[in-house]
């Protein structure tokens, strides 16, 4: 009985870490994607200005 307790409380403890895991690599990957769209935005308005001159 109380190994399944225990079986129990590990796989809440897993699934808790594996949860928390995935939003920290799905919050990654979102402001990497944004960092980027960014950049490229800047990029694109730094060429069309010199481009413009």
């Amino acid at each position: 009985m109380k190994s399944e307790k225990s079986n129990n409380a590990l796989g809440l403890i897993i699934a808790i870490v594996t949860f928390a895991a995935a939003v920290s690599a799905a919050i990654t990957a979102f402001l990497i994607v944004n960092e980027k769209k960014k950049r490229d935005e800047e990029e694109l308005e730094r060429y069309l200005d010199c481009s413009i001159q």
